[in-house]
């Protein structure tokens, strides 16, 4: 399997209101380094899985509506605790939406795994990761 993987971030607020989230239940900032890879079973005629710039800019433009939200006033997280877990599968979901679109060229159709990976810290991460 083949994969190109890229990197953004988005700076959010947010609260996690249940007790297992201890001091995390108020109000805070967070910052994710958002890592997406896009795996292919094989390469194009020029040795590529996926058009890098593309994958790049379509992160990019998937992150734009939560950088610099509070993600508790936002509709499509609402009733919803927003986990990094949580965060990546919706970010996985509107990935998964622009290969489906062939937001990412030509080979948008041999992208056939996604894997988001969303760094809460340099000691924590969490994913979502499924075929398409």
């Amino acid at each position: 399997m083949f994969a190109v993987e890229v990197r953004d971030h988005i700076m959010i607020a947010h609260s996690l209101p249940r007790p297992v989230f201890g001091p995390a239940q108020g109000m805070h900032g967070a910052t994710f380094v958002v890592d997406a890879a896009f795996f292919t079973k094989e390469l194009d005629e020029d040795g590529l899985a996926v058009d890098i710039g593309l994958a790049t800019q379509t992160l990019s433009e998937v992150l734009k509506p939560l950088n610099y939200q509070n993600l508790d006033e936002l509709e499509i997280f609402k009733g919803r605790v927003t986990t990094t877990e949580v965060l990546s599968k919706h970010i996985f979901d509107r990935l998964a939406e622009a290969v489906a679109e062939k937001k990412l060229g030509p080979g948008s159709h041999r992208i056939c795994r996604l894997r988001v990976l969303l760094h809460e810290s340099h000691a924590a991460r969490g994913w979502y990761e499924a075929d398409l």
